[in-house]
């Protein structure tokens, strides 16, 4: 019989059921200091990992061993080995001898990570030494998405930027400006759902003095403050009704009237928006535009949410100790530290990794942050860990009296996060 095939043997005959082989091929990525870089192995190699040779892969890291670790491929599984090392071999959390290893797990020897990846197409980061300005992501889907943002930059139409919450959204968008010819134009940013409902056109396109009760001086509103240049719009989904009726008469006559004003102002504005409400189904069930939706999605780019670039979590977390080294001083993370931070959800994205790290920080009591400053952290920091369902989340509003907004408030979270719940079954 041949090898990944199922036999079924019937009184008719033979029927050969197909199986799905294993892999044959893995790619590591492997995340030291300031260096991601991939590595790969196929059926029957083994590498091994340590700071000298005759390792195969050599870590310039004095915390890891001269021969650390190896790393086998048998029969399309992939197992790790501790090679009697100093400081230890952790996968997930734990540090263990040895561990089968699946594609999205990882695991950590000294202060370098490796994850496990099926994925081959890994693009050419020959000319992208930062792949977004002011957006750390070596990971492949980072290099994915720093190529399409660098291509759309040069362009003039709108762009919907999706993504979970804190993954980067308003970071994309500014790379969107700054790679482009409006970089040195203004670059307008507006939070649509903290605008309060009765002044959301007022703080779009402006108004003249008088225009309302309270309107004591001129406002030129956000699409004239961003003239020549962009406006991110973000979280777009919670406009109203008639401010989407009025944002998509600006957007195809290219000018705007300020309340109060008879006289219509051309612009010259690119409009990025972003969400991470599901747009489509907002349109389907009638609470968004379509000709809107249409108009502003001409292209899309999506921000992988951080559990899917866990290669890029050791860089950003030296990245938040160096931020705050002036208030907590020089601190480093342990081994363990650093297992701990790459096994997390992350359902607060790099928001919560940022959150998450300062406060490990602030408790640790030397420089070496350990495992129980971070599991502490983690306590400590108020996050979005727990997803509500569909049901609780409907349940929520009934007894705040219909108020999806107080409810995502006792929640903690973003109105557009906790609609998402709403919409679930």
């Amino acid at each position: 019989m041949m090898r990944g095939l199922a036999r079924h043997e019937p009184s008719t005959g033979t029927v050969e059921i197909p199986r799905e082989p294993r892999a044959s091929m893995y790619w590591l990525d492997v995340n030291e200091e300031r260096q991601l870089r991939a590595v790969t192995i196929a059926e029957g190699s083994r590498l091994v990992f340590g700071s000298r040779p005759p390792s195969h892969v050599i870590l310039n890291d004095p915390t890891v061993s001269s021969m650390h670790c190896a790393v086998r491929c048998t029969d399309g599984r992939l197992f790790v080995e501790d090679l009697g090392s100093r400081n230890g071999l952790f996968v997930g959390s734990a540090r263990v001898r040895q561990a089968e290893l699946e594609p999205g797990s990882f695991f950590v020897l000294g202060r370098v990570s490796v994850v496990v990846r099926r994925d081959e197409s890994t693009p050419d980061a020959s000319d992208v030494e930062e792949p977004i300005p002011g957006l750390i992501g070596s990971a492949p889907c980072m290099l994915r998405l720093a190529k399409e943002v660098r291509r759309m930059a040069q362009l003039s139409f709108p762009v919907v930027v999706r993504g979970e919450t804190g993954s980067g959204k308003e970071l994309v968008a500014r790379a969107l400006h700054d790679l482009g010819p409006r970089a040195q134009q203004p670059f307008v940013a507006v939070n649509a759902a903290a605008l309060p409902r009765e002044l959301a056109e007022a703080e779009l396109f402006g108004h003249e003095r008088g225009a309302f009760t309270g309107a004591h001086v001129r406002r030129a509103g956000a699409f004239l403050d961003a003239q020549g240049g962009t406006l991110f719009l973000d979280e777009v989904g919670e406009l109203s009704h008639e401010v989407q009726v009025k944002l998509l008469r600006v957007l195809e006559q290219r000018e705007v009237r300020p309340l109060g004003s008879s006289m219509n102002i051309a612009i010259d504005v690119r409009v990025v928006a972003a969400t991470w409400a599901p747009l489509e189904r907002m349109v389907q069930e009638g609470r968004f535009r379509e000709d809107l939706y249409h108009r502003l999605a001409v292209a899309t780019v999506c921000v992988p949410p951080l559990r899917e670039r866990r290669a890029d979590i050791p860089r950003l977390a030296e990245r938040f100790l160096r931020e705050r080294e002036a208030d907590v001083g020089h601190k480093t993370l342990s081994p363990s530290a650093l297992a701990c931070l790459l096994g997390e959800g992350w359902s607060g994205n790099v928001r919560q990794l940022r959150n998450v790290v300062t406060r490990a920080a602030v408790v640790s009591e030397g420089e070496m942050i350990g495992s129980s400053d971070v599991s502490r952290a983690l306590r400590d920091v108020p996050t979005n860990r727990t997803r509500m369902s569909g049901p609780a989340a409907r349940a929520l509003v009934a007894a705040c009296d219909g108020k999806i907004a107080l409810a995502a408030r006792r929640c903690g979270v973003p109105r557009s996060t906790f609609r998402g719940w709403l919409e679930e079954a």
